[in-house]
């Protein structure tokens, strides 16, 4: 998949209202199906009439997967009683070591309200590729202690739950917040 920014900039081109890339009408993300970390099955037709924000990461991430979920936090406090409709899903890429219940303690941490999402290693690596994600896992010193490498954006799915949009790593939560209120309305 292609993704080009900077097109609204073409002369008569119109000015697009996100901050993220527009994918509306990408087929990402269909397949979504895991378990949350309640133990419930969940798929993105649960979340119909919520804007859904996806995030894949792991939880011994040092840096990556932390700041993404502080800065979804960040955006959907920003939102005020408007967060509400907002439901941030983590899928870890790393089943595992990342059980349930770690997925619980982990994204509660940012904000109560947020799923983690795992399952069996075939039905994460599924997803992943749904999404088009790379995914890799890299040796360490022993076996316990490998890393993760991983595409770093996230996702954001309309009321409807078609995927919408694509937001780079490292976007301020401002600028989350100003997509997912163009989402919200």
């Amino acid at each position: 998949m292609i993704l080009a920014a900077g097109c609204d900039k073409l002369p008569g081109a119109r000015k697009s209202p996100f901050n993220g890339v527009d994918v509306t009408g990408s087929d990402m993300g269909r397949g979504l199906r895991l378990m949350d970390h309640t133990g419930q099955e969940r798929a993105l037709a649960d979340f119909r009439g919520k804007v859904v924000l996806v995030i894949f990461g792991f939880t011994q991430c040092p840096d990556v997967c932390p700041t993404a979920l502080a800065n979804a936090a960040s955006a959907v406090r920003q939102l005020g009683e408007e967060g509400k409709q907002v439901q941030v899903l983590f899928i870890t890429v790393d089943p595992k070591r990342d059980t349930l219940e770690l997925l619980r303690q982990y994204v509660t941490a940012f904000d109560p309200r947020f799923l983690g999402m795992g399952g069996d290693a075939e039905r994460v690596l599924r997803t992943a590729k749904d999404f088009n994600m790379y995914v890799a896992q890299r040796p360490g010193t022993t076996p316990d202690t490998y890393t993760v490498d991983h595409s770093t954006q996230m996702y954001a799915f309309d009321r409807e739950g078609r995927v919408r949009l694509v937001i780079a790593h490292g976007t301020a939560p401002a600028a989350i917040a100003a997509d997912l209120k163009v989402l919200l309305n």
